[in-house]
């Protein structure tokens, strides 16, 4: 059949206050953005859900692929456009049940009435439209509580309306609602999960990533870049900042006792994220730790490196074991570039046995013999940064652009 509109259910967006208007307005960009390159069409917002009018019916299939994953929606269905003559209206009904009930399908229909002049209030619809798709669509059985299709029928005054599917949306915010932060995207699996559940909560996030060659290779950067367009895929597109980090890291290495040197590496990164944060206008910088996975990622640690800046730092998997942060990344599609065997800067020189309980003070105290200010200084001025959208293949290969 062919789908005239598109009906959109908010979710969380509903339960806000005066600041509704601009989480809609926010969320009704994000759609027109994710859909640019596809025949406009005219976007109706209201207070609790979003009317997308097509001009093309033929693109509806491709809209609603392009909707499933834009944070903000909570539901959506697929909408027939119908004249007002009852007759015309249980036709579209029937064949709109049709194309999506089976032998057994637990069934009911649910009238509205925008336009109280319609001949026939809500009660009697029911039982016109249901009556008729029975008789037309066998095998269906009546269930008012738990249905699995629900015919929806609304009636306006230019048309009458009807859908009978309902698609799950990725929930959340919109993004840009939440403001923006900065992502320090390792080539491993907990931070990329832990960009997608900031720009669930509306983040717009810019990403960083410390890249030390020759002890990382180009692959390793490629494997990045794969990350970051994966997570566009949320958001249309991702600037990935890539900081030549392989002197501050040598110098740890030389300077630092072994047992602090990943703890330095890491106040080092935070630092040179925050300048970057300041550079970007981000409030945040988001980190992919989850607590006691590995030696950094104890509250000692966290303490200590925290200590070098004064933004907030989120870690959205804090709390996360690493089944749900599997479960997570399989789900997003980033889990398969996760795995490439190609290390990243906090897997090389790692100490055999990190401290796993450092002093803020001592570890301050073995890097004020090192004047990192320069070297931060000058690897954030020689930071190379890349816009990554969806598709995104390495050079040898053809971009795909999706959006």
């Amino acid at each position: 059949m062919q789908i005239d509109r598109i009906l959109i259910r908010y979710g969380e967006i509903s339960t806000k206050g005066r600041n509704r208007n601009k989480f809609i307005k926010r969320l009704q960009q994000n759609i027109a953005d994710a859909c640019s390159d596809l025949t406009r069409f005219h976007i109706e917002s209201g207070r609790d859900r979003m009317h997308l009018e097509l001009n093309n019916a033929d693109e509806a299939d491709q809209i609603m692929d392009r909707l499933k994953i834009i944070f903000g929606i909570q539901s959506f269905s697929p909408v027939v456009k119908s004249g007002r003559d009852l007759d015309e209206v249980k036709n579209h009904a029937s064949q709109l049940v049709k194309s999506v009930a089976t032998e057994g399908t637990l069934f009911k229909v649910k009238a509205r009435r925008a336009d109280k002049n319609y001949p026939l209030d809500t009660n009697e619809l029911n039982y016109e439209i249901g009556s008729h798709v029975l008789r037309e669509v066998p095998g269906l059985k009546v269930e008012m509580k738990k249905p699995e299709v629900e015919l929806t029928v609304e009636v306006r005054s230019e048309a009458v309306y009807l859908s009978a599917q309902t698609i799950q949306g990725a929930g959340g915010m919109p993004i840009g609602s939440g403001n923006k932060a900065v992502l320090m995207l390792s080539g491993g699996l907990d931070s990329p999960v832990a960009g997608y559940q900031m720009m669930k909560r509306g983040v717009e996030l810019e990403a960083v990533h410390f890249f030390s060659p020759p002890f990382t290779s180009e692959k390793s950067k490629e494997k990045v870049k794969q990350l970051a367009s994966e997570l566009a895929g949320f958001s249309g597109s991702v600037k990935l900042h890539i900081v030549p980090f392989t002197k501050i890291q040598q110098t740890i290495h030389q300077q630092v006792p072994e047992n602090y040197t990943m703890t330095s590496t890491r106040r080092m990164m935070l630092r040179i994220s925050d300048e970057i944060k300041n550079k970007t206008g981000a409030r945040a910088i988001v980190t992919g730790e989850s607590l006691g996975q590995v030696a950094s990622q104890t509250l000692e640690s966290m303490e200590a490196i925290n200590a070098v800046t004064h933004a907030p730092v989120l870690r959205p998997l804090i709390a996360s074991d690493k089944t749900d942060i599997i479960e997570i990344a399989k789900k997003i599609g980033t889990y398969e570039t996760s795995i490439l065997p190609y290390e990243d800067c906090c897997t090389i020189f790692t100490p055999a046995a990190p401290k796993t309980r450092p002093k803020t003070e001592k570890v301050a105290f073995y890097e004020s013999f090192i004047d990192f200010d320069e070297m931060i200084r000058e690897a954030v001025e020689n930071t190379e940064v890349i816009t990554l959208k969806p598709g995104y293949q390495s050079d040898e290969d053809e971009e795909i652009d999706l959006f």
